[in-house]
């Protein structure tokens, strides 16, 4: 599903309407994911097929879903967004590793692969607007055990595609992101790929610790770039599992601060 790319915006607009689009942004997601939950995944729940079919078509109605909200964020000035090389995701075992500068950043990349996993915060399995889908779709919590490393290596091994953001957490405002050796771990132990997505939100919005209803002064501009795929193999070849993590780890905590420092 390609959302890219729409030319970025420059032109101030009215804050009172972009503070009521936002406001209107989360209502919509909130209410969405209760439709989702009580109306559209029973529905395809009861269409004829295996587990791993509905369990497909869960994850396509959740991509489609956050590609219409992405549309109705666009449409209504809320922000902005360019995405540059959304055809090379949602490969076979492929682990997509990104930063997370904002709340929106997994609804911008679930929109871009059809039939995605997704490590998410463990509390999204009891909130009531997120817990259908997220059960549902059999996506993993962060509980930072060592079996949800396993169960987020074996969707790889059996050729998932697996969403990862290794801060666990969104990004500090004025800070580089810091990674957890998770990803890494995950990536060693099933993906056959791992391709890094940068993500930059301009003017910073929607960060850690701030309300949503403080809005910058324009429209904000979203942009996705994925990178060059790499091989984690050569990471595990002559080292024990601990020291080859944290090799892939750096490699990408470096890999990450040296392209979002050029942006």
């Amino acid at each position: 599903m390609e959302l890219a790319t729409y030319p970025l915006n420059q032109r101030r607009d009215a804050w009172a309407w972009r503070l009521v689009a936002t406001g209107a942004s989360f209502v919509l997601f909130g209410v969405g994911g209760l439709l989702l939950r009580v109306v559209v995944l029973p529905l395809l729940a009861c269409l004829p097929g295996d587990a791993p079919t509905r369990r497909r078509r869960a994850r396509a109605a959740i991509s489609r879903a956050f590609h219409l909200h992405v549309q109705f964020m666009y449409r209504t000035r809320v922000l902005d967004f360019a995405i540059d090389g959304a055809e090379r995701l949602g490969r076979p075992g492929q682990l997509v590793v990104a930063n997370h500068p904002s709340l929106i950043d997994v609804v911008f990349l679930a929109a871009q692969i059809r039939d995605a996993n997704c490590v998410v915060k463990q509390g999204l399995f009891d909130n009531p607007c997120t817990r259908g889908p997220v059960r549902t779709a059999q996506y993993i919590g962060n509980d930072g055990s060592m079996d949800m490393l396993e169960r987020a290596a074996d969707v790889l091994r059996e050729g998932q595609c697996l969403i990862v953001f290794p801060e666990g957490t969104r990004t500090a405002p004025g800070q580089p992101p810091r990674f957890h050796r998770g990803a890494a771990a995950i990536a060693l132990r099933g993906a056959r790929t791992v391709t890094p997505v940068f993500i930059t939100v301009d003017p910073p919005t929607l960060t850690k610790g701030r309300p949503w209803h403080h809005i910058p002064p324009c429209r904000f501009r979203v942009r996705l770039h994925v990178g060059a795929d790499i091989d984690p193999a050569p990471f595990n070849t002559d080292a024990a599992l601990p020291i080859a993590s944290r090799r892939l780890n750096d490699h990408l905590h470096q890999l990450f601060h040296r392209e979002l420092a050029a942006t």
